[in-house]
C-alpha cells in the first residue's frame, strides 16, 4: 500500500508542474497591459512604470515565471493591489465559506442520491425506477442558481424560515452557521446528487447481472443483503469517481450560487478579482482550484485501493 501511495504522489508532480505553467501563461497571454487595466485610462506614464516595476512586469517573461514559481513553492502567491494584502491571505479568508458550503452540499447529495440510485436499480423497470430517474433528470437539467432564487422566494421571503442571503462562520454557532448555508447547499446538492444517483443505478445494474449475484440469490440470501453487502461494494468505484468529481466541481464551480446568496467564498473572490482585473488574485485562485482537483483525484485513487485491493496490486 505504501508503494502504491508513493507512485500516485510521484505521478502528480508533473501534473502540478503543468498546472503551474498553464496558469502563469494564460494570465500573461491576456491582451492588453495589466498595469494599464488596473490603473485605468487616467493613469500617467509614471504611475504605469511604477506599477509595472512593483509587479515585475518589466522583467523578461521567464524571469517573472521563475520568481512567481519560487514564491508559490514558499507559499507566496503574490500581492493583491486592490485588497492590499497577500493573495494567500485573501484566499484563506474566503476559503472557509466555500469549504463549508461544498461539504454540506456534497453530504446532502450523497445522502439523497445513493439511496435513490439503489432503490431505482433494485426496482428496475417499475414506476418507482421511472420516478426516481425522472427526478434525477430534472435535477441535472435545472440550473442551481434558478433553484436557489426560488428557494429565496419561498423559504426566505414568503415563509421566513431562512435568511435570504449572507453568511455566518461556524464560530457563531452550528445552528446559525447551517441556517445561512442550507438553501445554497441544497440548491447545489440537487444537481450533483442527480449525477450520483444516475451513476449509482447504472453501476449497480451492471453488477446485479454478474454470476456471483445469481449464486447468492440461489443460496437464499435476502435481496437487500445481496445488494448492500455484495453488489454495492463492487459497484462503488464508478460511484466514488463521480463523488470525487462532483466535490471538485463544487469547490471550483460554486461561483454563481455564492453570488446569488452573497456568500463571501472563493467564487465571489474570483468574480470581484475579474471585475477589478486583479491578476494576482485570479492567478492564485486558479492555481488553488486546480491543485484541489489534483489532490481530490489523489484521494479518490487511494480510496480505490482501499475498496478494491486489485487496484493497488495491478499497479
Amino acid at each position: 500500500m505504501v508503494k502504491y501511495i508513493f507512485k500516485r504522489i510521484c505521478y502528480l508532480l508533473p501534473v502540478l508542474a503543468v498546472v503551474a505553467i498553464v496558469d502563469f501563461v494564460i494570465i500573461h497571454l491576456t491582451p492588453g497591459d495589466p498595469a494599464a487595466v488596473m490603473l485605468g485610462s487616467d493613469a500617467t506614464d509614471a504611475d504605469l512604470a511604477k506599477l509595472r516595476e512593483q509587479l515585475g512586469l518589466n522583467l523578461p517573461i521567464y524571469v517573472q515565471f521563475g520568481r512567481w514559481l519560487w514564491g508559490v513553492l514558499h507559499g507566496n502567491l503574490g500581492w493583491s493591489i486592490f485588497m492590499d494584502m497577500p493573495v494567500s491571505t485573501a484566499i484563506w479568508q474566503h476559503l472557509g465559506p466555500t469549504v463549508s458550503l461544498t461539504i454540506l452540499a456534497e453530504v446532502i447529495a450523497i445522502a439523497v442520491a445513493i439511496p435513490l440510485g439503489v432503490a431505482a436499480a433494485a426496482n428496475r423497470g417499475t414506476w418507482l425506477d421511472q420516478l426516481f430517474m425522472t427526478l434525477a433528470l430534472l435535477g441535472i437539467s435545472i440550473p442551481s442558481f434558478w433553484i436557489g432564487l426560488n428557494f429565496i422566494l419561498l423559504f426566505a421571503v414568503k415563509l421566513g424560515w431562512f435568511p435570504a442571503a449572507g453568511y455566518q462562520p461556524l464560530s457563531s454557532g452550528l445552528v446559525n452557521h447551517l441556517k445561512y448555508l442550507i438553501m445554497p447547499a441544497v440548491s447545489l446538492g440537487i444537481m450533483q446528487g442527480a449525477l450520483i444517483a444516475r451513476m449509482t443505478r447504472s453501476s449497480l445494474l451492471e453488477v446485479l447481472n454478474e454470476n456471483y449475484i445469481r449464486t447468492a440469490e440461489a443460496k437464499g440470501l435476502k435481496y437487500w443483503v445481496i445488494i448492500f453487502k455484495h453488489a454495492l461494494r463492487n459497484a462503488f468505484i464508478p460511484i466514488l469517481t463521480v463523488i470525487g468529481l462532483t466535490f471538485a466541481v463544487l469547490i471550483g464551480g460554486a461561483v454563481v450560487t455564492e453570488t446569488v446568496f452573497n456568500i463571501p467564498g472563493i467564487g465571489k473572490l474570483v468574480v470581484t478579482a475579474v471585475l477589478r482585473r486583479d491578476y494576482a488574485v485570479i492567478q492564485g485562485a486558479i492555481l488553488m482550484t486546480a491543485t484541489a482537483y489534483v489532490l481530490i483525484n489523489l484521494v479518490i485513487d487511494l480510496l480505490y485501493a482501499l475498496i478494491d485491493p486489485r487496484v493497488r496490486l495491478s499497479k
